[in-house]
């Protein structure tokens, strides 16, 4: 099932924060790594990714690096910064309650509790 690029580009920069806080990736490699984990429900393009990239790395939230890969051409790897990861945190906690609270009127209050 596709999901509407409206919905999807309100998430887009809590997925790839997520992807990047377990360890240091490169563009196509967070592409990949955010279809493979929704079970191929996002897929971002690298039109989408590499604005986000940049706006995250302007705010501070990223370092990034480049580094020679097994074919001798250079990728440009990103980590999440201090910074980044209390963004990060900030976003996921912003994210559950907003999903609860979603899933709530959806369901007519019959969805858990927002906490």
């Amino acid at each position: 099932m596709r999901i509407s690029k409206e919905l999807v580009k309100g998430s887009t920069a809590i997925l790839v924060l997520s992807v990047i806080s377990r360890k240091p990736m490169y563009g196509y490699q967070i592409i990949r790594e955010i279809e493979q984990l929704s079970d191929s429900v996002f897929h971002l393009n690298e039109g989408t990714l590499y604005p986000i990239l940049h706006s995250l790395e302007e705010e501070n939230y990223l370092d990034c690096y480049w580094e020679d890969s097994e074919s001798g051409r250079k990728r440009k790897y990103y980590s999440l910064t201090e910074k980044g990861r209390k963004e990060l945190a900030k976003q996921q906690e912003e994210w559950t309650t907003f999903s609860t609270a979603v899933a709530k009127v959806i369901q007519g209050g019959a969805y858990g509790s927002l906490a």
